[in-house]
């Protein structure tokens, strides 16, 4: 009988190590044997799939299991000294980078204002600026870079790293992968904010248990991360996920959306609309402490002073993100009609105000959303909140470890 080509035994071994890569980053800490039963691969080929992990610093020991019967079982789990990820975010008024440990740990982070009326160059050289600080202090621990991974507002060609249309910062056909690729020498993956957020919530937060889930990313713009059947769901051309561009009311005289269209979701529910609701109540001399916070801070209106005032009580800024969470509450019974998703996670900037959004929304759901389907799905904010793409950043290079573990070096 004929053996297999070399390269579909390297191709099946590329398998069973994610496998097992897999099963620790699930259930960690785990023995070779426990391994071996949920694998159903043998002893001796776990052992060698284990060895070779940990000549790559991606798995280490942790110890041993004396409650087992008999000989105590070496334990295993994923080594946080495998080496450190940058997480890049490009926001529409700000960019954020963070290096982060194989375990999704916080290890550095920096967070600086964007202008979204500079040229896109200057947004870029910013980025690129803090992507550097973040390899000086990845030295400055002695830790090996593993990749980079950099989340954006708008669709992308994942494949390419390309930056098809941002709608919320005017961009169009940015070859953002190449960009920091010719600029750091390291591995970079790039992906929509919301589809970054979603695989974060997956790896590190709060849906690891979830199979099918919808990550909302909402600030700016709203967009969403489909996690289906345990992967995330892409589309034909690899763009689903557009949510807040579907259309939520058309009216003639409405404020067109900055993708060009009217009626979009979003702008019924992100930042800006809680803006204008609360000065529409402004203009009307309502009482409200916002003019006095606004005043102290010697601010115009943003949406941190309104969270701010919700928190100290004041009625408009309560009411105003109650109606939003309503608009946001009516999206969301959709998506859960179309998609019976286990859950529903919110995240992004707006997430926030998550204590004051999250009942309105859920009022708003229990509505509109079939009992049926609703009775599966929880409605959760988001673990990283505002930070949840940035992390996901970080985590789209981890999950390319974690499915291609080969892709790291050995270390000898």
């Amino acid at each position: 009988m004929n053996n297999p080509p070399s390269s579909d035994l390297s191709f099946v071994r590329e398998i069973h190590l994610s496998l097992i890569l897999r099963y620790l980053h699930k259930q960690a800490p785990l023995s070779r044997a426990q391994l071996a039963n949920l694998t159903n691969l043998n002893k001796s080929t776990v052992s060698s799939l284990v060895e070779e992990l940990i000549e790559r610093k991606l798995i280490h020991e942790v110890g041993q299991n004396a409650s087992w019967t008999g000989r105590p079982a070496t334990l295993l789990e994923l080594n946080p000294g495998a080496g450190c990820i940058i997480g890049v975010e490009l926001g529409v008024d700000f960019v954020a980078v963070i290096l982060i440990d194989f375990i999704g740990k916080i290890l550095w982070r920096q967070k600086q204002e964007a202008d979204p009326s500079e040229a896109q160059e200057a947004t870029i050289n910013q980025t690129l600026t803090m992507v550097d600080d973040a390899i000086s202090a990845a030295k400055s621990m002695d830790l090996r870079l593993l990749g980079l991974g950099l989340s954006t507002p708008g669709t992308v060609n994942t494949n390419a790293g390309l930056l098809i249309f941002a709608p919320n910062l005017h961009w169009r056909n940015v070859p953002l992968g190449k960009i920091f690729y010719e600029h750091t020498g390291l591995t970079t993956f790039v992906d929509n904010d919301a589809n970054a957020a979603a695989l974060g919530e997956h790896l590190f937060g709060v849906a690891r248990q979830a199979n099918s889930f919808i990550c909302i990313f909402a600030g700016v713009g709203i967009g969403g991360g489909l996690f289906l059947n345990g992967e995330l769901y892409r589309g034909a051309s690899g763009f689903a996920g557009e949510i807040g561009h579907c259309t939520f009311l058309f009216e003639t005289f409405q404020t067109p959306c900055h993708c060009g269209k009217s009626g979009c979701w979003e702008t019924f529910a992100n930042q800006y609309s809680i803006l204008e609701r609360v000065r529409a109540r402004l203009e009307v001399k309502r009482s409200s402490i916002i003019p006095e916070l606004m005043a102290e801070n010697n601010s115009p209106l943003t949406f941190q002073i309104i969270v701010k005032a919700a928190e100290a009580g004041d009625i408009e800024a309560t009411e105003a993100l109650a109606e939003a969470g309503k608009a946001l509450g009516i999206g969301i019974a959709n998506l859960i009609n179309i998609f019976n998703p286990d859950m529903i996670v919110i995240g992004g900037p707006l997430s926030e105000a998550g204590s004051f959004l999250l009942p309105a929304v859920e009022e708003s759901v229990k509505i509109r959303a079939f009992n049926e389907v609703l009775a599966e799905a929880e409605i959760l904010l988001s673990h990283f909140g505002a930070d949840a793409s940035l992390m996901g950043a970080g985590a789209l290079v981890i999950q390319a470890i974690i499915t291609n573990p080969s892709r790291v070096e050995k270390i000898r």
